[in-house]
C-alpha cells in the first residue's frame, strides 16, 4: 500500500498532510503530541483511523480494512503506511528529524516494516489502550479533522 495514489481528486479544503492514527492507542497519542511540538507551523493535520473522516479518507484510497492497525500518512494526494508513513512524517518535522528519516529510508522497507509490525503488535501491552479517542485541546483543535 506504500505510496498509493488517490483515486479521486484531492479536495481543495483538505490539508496537504494528514496523519491517521489509532485513536485509542496511548503510544499513538504520545506520537501525536510529539509531532505537534515539532511541527510549529502546523503543516500536519490529524484524524483517528476510527473517525468518520478517517474512514472516508481510507475509502478514497481503497485502503483495505485488514490494514487498519497501521498508521497512515496522506501527503499531497499519496498514501503512505507503516514505516513509510512514520518516515514521511519525520521529514516534515523540525530539528534533526528530516535527516534521521532520510537515513532510515536507506534501510529496506521489508526490514523497517518488521520492526514497525513488532511495535504495532505490542503497543497496547506496553502503553495501554484508552476507552475513548483523544480529545484535542482548544489550542490544537484546528489541526484535527472533523
Amino acid at each position: 500500500m506504500e505510496g498509493c495514489q488517490l483515486k479521486q481528486s484531492h479536495p481543495v479544503d483538505q490539508p496537504d498532510h494528514i496523519l491517521l492514527f489509532d485513536g485509542v492507542c496511548h503510544l499513538c497519542h504520545g506520537a501525536v503530541q510529539f509531532i505537534l511540538k515539532r511541527d510549529p507551523k502546523g503543516h500536519i493535520h490529524f484524524a483517528s483511523l476510527q473517525s468518520e473522516k478517517g474512514q472516508e479518507l481510507l475509502r478514497s484510497f481503497d485502503y483495505p480494512e485488514s490494514e487498519m492497525s497501521s498508521v497512515v500518512f496522506i501527503s499531497n494526494g499519496r498514501l503512505f503506511s507503516k514505516s513509510d508513513a512514520v518516515l514521511h512524517v519525520g521529514k516534515k518535522l523540525s530539528g534533526g528529524w528530516p535527516i534521521l528519516s532520510t537515513v532510515a529510508q536507506l534501510f529496506p522497507r521489508l526490514l523497517r516494516n518488521v520492526v514497525y509490525d513488532w511495535v504495532a503488535r505490542n503497543r497496547y501491552r506496553w502503553m495501554g489502550k484508552a476507552e475513548h479517542c483523544m480529545l484535542p485541546t482548544p489550542q490544537i483543535k484546528s489541526r484535527f479533522l472533523d
